[in-house]
């Protein structure tokens, strides 16, 4: 926002409304050129957008506030916070329904292996600490892993799953009475 604003005061001061009209111009290709460089797509997911948006507001309230357009880059300002922290617990909600399982490409499945003696009650904290974390399961499988251990494998339902939140959830898993080994892997579907 700084930086737009500097842009667009100079070339006010220098060239009058036209110039800073032209520098506004710049500053939105800019800002969209960096919000690009932001925005990241990993394992099916993509990450970024709320962050290359909330660069273009910024800019836009510095190209503002540059501009002499003091009150409406008050006007700016508090609309770029207000979509930061109000919409949030909407885009959470939002992320958290599945999807229609029809169409999904990505599906995210969490393992352990557990001794066989052990299964039902390593089964019975794996899917309690799967819901406590906000993960539905579409499908819970066990294999036979080894000679007296075995697999268990919980396909969660298709939702948006953030890799750290993810791998805080397996170290987790990793730490509980019967576990010893625990793992996610997302795949593809035809």
């Amino acid at each position: 926002a700084l930086g737009a604003a500097i842009f667009v005061d100079a070339a006010n001061r220098l060239l009058g409304h036209e110039g800073a009209v032209h520098v506004m111009a710049y500053v939105v290709s800019g800002i969209g050129f960096l919000g690009a460089g932001v925005i990241m797509r990993e394992e099916g997911n993509v990450r970024g957008i709320n962050t290359a948006a909330t660069l273009w507001g910024s800019g836009a309230v510095g190209a503002l506030a540059g501009g002499d357009l003091i009150l409406e880059a008050i006007l700016a300002t508090f609309f770029v916070l207000a979509a930061n922290t109000l919409l949030r617990p909407i885009v959470t909600m939002i992320n958290r329904q599945p999807l229609d399982t029809q169409f999904v490409e990505v599906t995210n499945s969490v393992f352990i292996i557990t001794p066989k003696h052990s299964q039902k009650k390593a089964l019975k904290q794996f899917i309690a600490t799967l819901e406590a974390a906000g993960y539905q399961t579409q499908d819970i499988e066990v294999k036979q892993f080894g000679s007296d251990e075995v697999e268990i494998q919980a396909v969660l339902t298709a939702s948006s799953v953030d890799g750290e939140r993810m791998d805080h959830l397996i170290a987790g898993l990793s730490n509980l009475d019967y576990v010893n080994q625990a793992f996610w892997s997302p795949s593809t579907t035809d």
